[in-house]
Order: structure tokens, then C-alpha cells, then sequence
């Protein structure tokens, strides 16, 4: 139920951040980006790390710290960071999307990041926020019960980070380019990546697949973070079940499956039990690949768990470790099984805060789209210029970021009229569409929301061009996801299935391809944020927009003053 819980921690915590005081300890870190050459698939490349580590470092935390980030672009791109699933309370400053709440930290400069950590627990991840440097600059953030208390599930023997990626044999950055450039679809990524390493399924790669040793009896909990960047997978360990315990930085009601279905920018917590007899056994990963036509990476990571005794890890033998059984590329209905057995945990030490009225009501339509071309030039259908939207805008980045714009109230940057619904109602799921449907229009366009108002916004995936899965993900709230279903959302039938019991509380919600997905939320978080599509084809193409939430009417409730120090465009 609703309490006014969150309203009073939420000001209590803005009160000490205004007098630099957190909940728990501040800690500091010093991240570098530089290039630095890195072998895969039998090929070496530069690439963008973060302290010359790829993935980069793991950050570990405690509920309510705070960290302080000294940034150092040594690099020759810029770049922002993102700190993925972490609310920043009334600190919309440092939350790192590119020309959203800043100008990128360009190269021979520095940027201190500070990432207030408040209701969080459990695995959030941190990435570059610019073009698709995210590629390679990415890192776990594992946290920990505050001080004092404990998990909601008996303590594991160890916490392993599992972090999913992607791997192209060319330079990203000239796969984008190129995407944008003539119009089409990414070239698809060469493969699939587990802590960095494609696994021995691969050329060359045998000798760097990650090992992760594990004793018999012994309970393990998996940090999982996906930072695939255009497509989600199916996960499976041969052998062995999986209980999910987290999801997006919340806990859930727990449940035991073999199977995994995870999208980018989505965190899963994984208790893995050592329950089986000694042996080596497969962690794989790979596609779930919903739109028909569309090319996808198709090749499968692994990595594998190695069976040891106390104080002895032996040699891994020859013989090939047990594979498991992966589903069908295609297998949307195991897909949204899996995602509506997620519940969160409701309890006296975790309540819930699901608004039960609305203020404000919003249907947002999920489309790939087209645009124009000079001569009918580019790689798209037809001759046209591939492009997604949100309600039928195709987000246009602005030279100057939309926060300082709105605070220092500079004309021109962004117009706040996003529309609260498709501008034509039409079936959004049919086989076939008029022409003039295809074609998205191209904005700046935010949505302006009173403080502390309560949201709902249905989300509806459209069959243009190719219906599709989509992650969206919300910057600076975690929200409920109160209904899940195919098909065309029906305004008076759908909400009385909704669950205001046990929502999933998450950051990232999977829309199903040509299905819809509603979720709610507080506005108490006053300040600039982004919201987006995290498969980065579709993100590059426009499919985001942005949220401003005014301030309270209390010094409690606003957005902390500019840092001084705010990088300049």
C-alpha cells in the first residue's frame, strides 16, 4: 500500500545531502578513461577502458553511502558517465546522460561525479552515457544491506559479478558512424561477451574464458548486470537451478528456474547453490531475438563453473564441461513467463510505496520508424533513413544539455509539449500500416510533471516496420510495473488486472513485442531525466525522451545548486 514513508525519507535524505552529510560513509574513487589494446577473436583493437580495465572496476558500496567519482577523460572521445539504476535524489547533475544533464567531459579534462545512494540495494552498474562508448566502459556497482542489517535470504559464501556484453571486431564507434551515416541497421555485434571474455565456443578465445571456482555445499550469489547493447539473452547454467533474488537494485520473492531472460540495462541477484557432483559445467548465454527480419548476433558465450575442494583448485580437465539446454531464439512466450513471476518482496523491512490514484495518465507508443533521404539514398526500406520514436517523436539531442537550459531558464534548447498519447490512435499491433505511418517527426520534447504527482504510463509496442522487445529505461526513479500483456492495451478491461499487491519495483521494464506494459510512479524526485529505449540501435535513433519534475514548494524538495565545476559544451 501507499504510506507516506517514502515521502518523509525522501526529505530527511535531501536535508542531510544539503548540509554534504549522507546516510552512510562517502567514499572516493579515480576513474581514467584511455585507450588501451585488448585481444578477442583473434584480433587486437584499441578500446576505451576505465583504469585500463575491461570490464572496468567493480564499485561496492553499502545502502545510503555515497560515492565521489574523480573523473579523468585521457582519452581522444568524449564522454559521460551514467550511474544506472541509482535515483540521485535532488541530484540530476551528476547522473551523466550526454547533453541531458551535461556537456561531455572532453579529452585533457576532469569531472567530479557524486552518486548518492538512497533506497537502493542489491546490483545497479555504471556505464559511459555517450554514442555507444558504453560498448567497453562499463562496471558493476554491488550494494550492500546498510550497516547493521542483513539479506532477506541466508548470507552467500561469496558475491561473483557476471557481466554481459557485447564485441565487435571493428572500432564501435565506426559501426555507429556508419550507421548513421547511410541510414541502415548496425552491423550486428561478433560476439557475445561474459566478464569480457567471448568463451571457447570462440576463435581464440578458449584460453580466456572466465572460470569461476566453486565448493560443493556452498551457496554463491551472481551479481548479473546486462550491458549487451542491442539485443537481451536467455542464461542458463547446465546443471544447476537459479533462484532469483533482485531485480534493478530491488528484492523479489524468490523463485527457482533454469532459465534466465535478461535485457540490457537490466540487473538480476542470483543465488547459485553448488549442489551437484564435482565436475565442470557450462554458464551460457545467448539471443532472445523477438523481431522477425531483423539480424541478430547469433553465436553463444560461455563461461564455466569449476567444482573444487577447500585450499586445492585442480587443472580443467579435457573433456568438455555440461552444456545446458537454451531456448529457441524466438521464444517470446518463455520470455514473458519468466518476467511475470517477478514480484517484489513486500515486507515490514521492504514495503511498498505503488501509488494507488493517478494524477497524471500517459500511452506512449514504441516505434521504429523512417525518415526521408535525399534520393531515396539510404539503407532503409525503400530508400529511406532508419529512426524510432516515442508517441511518434524521434528525440533530437540538443547542443546544450536540457538541465542547465531549464534551470537557467535558456530559450530554445527543448519545447515541453510531448504528447501524453499517440497523435492518431490506430491498431498498433496490425500486420500491415499505411505508408504515412512509417514516418516519425523529429523534436526536442520533453514532459513537464508537478512535483510529487502521481504517474502511470502505458507503454504500447507497435508492429512498425518490425515489432520488437523493448527495455525502457527510466532515469532518476525506480517505478511499479502493474501490468504486463499482447496486444493493443484495452483502457477499461487491462487495469483491472493490474497488481497493486507485489508489483516488481524496477528501472528497466521489458515491453513485449506488440504488447504493452504499465508502470507507476511518485514524481518526488525533482530534476532532469532521461527516459529510453537501452537497446542503442534504437536509442541513436531516437527512441528516448526526457522528464522534467518540477521542484516542491520546500527547500527540502528542490534540486541541489549547479556545481561550479559543470564541463562547458
Amino acid at each position: 500500500m501507499f504510506s507516506s514513508t517514502k515521502g518523509l525519507v525522501f526529505i530527511a535524505l535531501v536535508l542531510f545531502l544539503l548540509n554534504n552529510i549522507a546516510w552512510g560513509k562517502i567514499y572516493n574513487r579515480r576513474f581514467v578513461l584511455r585507450e588501451v589494446p585488448y585481444t578477442r577473436l583473434c584480433n587486437t583493437k584499441n578500446i576505451l577502458t576505465i583504469n585500463g580495465q575491461f570490464p572496468g572496476p567493480t564499485l561496492y558500496v553499502h545502502r545510503g553511502d555515497t560515492l565521489d567519482v574523480d573523473f579523468y577523460n585521457d582519452a581522444d572521445h568524449n564522454v559521460t558517465l551514467h550511474w544506472h539504476g541509482v535515483e540521485q535524489p535532488g541530484n540530476p547533475w551528476t547522473d551523466g546522460p550526454e547533453y541531458i544533464t551535461q556537456c561531455p567531459v572532453q579529452p585533457g579534462t576532469s569531472f567530479k561525479y557524486t552518486i548518492v545512494l538512497s533506497i537502493e540495494v542489491g546490483t545497479l552498474w555504471w556505464h559511459a552515457h555517450s554514442d555507444w562508448t558504453r560498448a567497453t566502459v562499463y562496471g558493476a556497482i554491488i550494494v550492500y544491506p546498510e550497516l547493521g542489517s542483513t539479506y532477506p535470504f541466508p548470507k552467500p559464501l561469496d558475491n561473483v559479478p557476471i557481466l554481459l556484453g557485447s564485441w565487435w571486431k571493428r572500432d564501435v564507434m565506426e559501426v555507429l558512424q556508419d550507421t548513421l551515416k547511410y541510414g541502415g541497421a548496425p552491423n550486428i555485434s561478433d560476439a557475445h561477451t561474459i566478464n569480457g571474455q567471448p568463451g571457447d565456443l570462440y576463435p581464440c578465445s578458449k584460453k580466456g574464458t572466465f572460470r569461476l571456482l566453486v565448493e560443493q555445499g556452498k551457496t554463491y550469489l551472481l551479481r548479473i548486470v546486462s550491458a549487451e547493447m542491442n539485443v537481451e539473452l536467455f542464461f542458463s547454467i547446465a546443471g544447476h537451478q537459479l533462484t532469483l533474488a533482485g531485480r534493478d537494485g530491488a528484492y523479489v520473492k524468490p523463485f527457482t528456474t533454469d532459465i534466465l531472460m535478461i535485457a540490457p540495462g537490466q540487473t538480476m541477484d542470483v543465488l547459485l547453490k553448488a549442489d551437484q557432483p564435482h565436475g565442470n559445467y557450462y554458464m551460457a548465454a545467448r539471443a532472445y531475438a523477438s523481431a522477425v527480419g531483423v539480424e541478430f548476433d547469433n553465436t553463444t558465450t560461455t563461461a564455466i563453473i569449476q567444482y573444487h575442494k577447500p585450499n586445492h583448485v585442480p587443472p580443467l580437465s579435457s573433456s568438455s564441461p555440461l552444456f545446458p539446454s537454451l531456448p529457441d531464439y524466438n521464444d517470446t512466450q518463455l520470455a514473458i513467463n519468466f518476467t511475470r513471476r517477478i514480484k517484489s518482496l513486500v515486507s515490514t523491512d521492504h514495503p511498498m510505496h505503488v501509488p494507488l490514484t493517478v494524477d497524471k495518465r500517459m500511452l506512449i507508443t514504441i516505434s521504429v520508424n523512417t525518415l526521408p533521404c535525399v534520393n531515396n539514398s539510404c539503407e532503409g526500406p525503400r530508400g529511406t533513413r532508419l529512426s524510432a520514436s516515442l508517441n511518434n517523436i524521434s528525440f533530437v539531442k540538443p547542443s546544450i544539455d536540457i538541465l542547465s537550459a531549464y534551470y537557467s531558464s535558456i530559450n530554445g534548447v527543448f519545447d515541453s509539449n510531448f504528447p501524453s498519447k499517440p497523435p492518431v490512435k490506430f491498431n498498433y499491433t496490425a500486420d500491415t500500416f499505411p505508408t504515412d505511418f512509417l514516418t516519425a517527426k523529429l523534436g526536442t520534447k520533453v514532459k513537464v510533471l508537478d512535483f510529487n504527482s502521481s504517474v502511470e504510463i502505458t507503454f504500447q509496442g507497435t508492429n512498425l516496420l518490425a515489432g520488437e522487445h523493448h527495455p525502457i529505461h527510466l532515469h532518476g526513479y525506480s517505478f511499479y510495473v502493474v501490468g504486463l500483456g499482447f496486444g493493443n492495451f484495452d483502457k477499461k478491461k487491462d487495469p483491472l488486472t493490474y497488481n497493486f499487491v507485489d508489483p516488481p519495483k524496477l528501472n528497466t521494464v521489458g515491453v513485449p513485442k506488440n504488447g504493452w506494459a504499465t508502470i507507476r510512479f511518485k514524481a518526488d524526485n525533482p530534476g532532469v531525466w532521461l527516459m529510453h529505449c537501452h537497446l542503442e540501435r534504437h536509442s541513436s535513433w531516437g527512441m528516448d525522451t526526457v522528464f522534467i519534475v518540477k521542484n516542491g514548494g520546500s527547500p527540502l524538495v528542490k534540486v541541489r545548486p549547479r556545481p561550479s565545476y559543470m564541463p562547458r559544451c
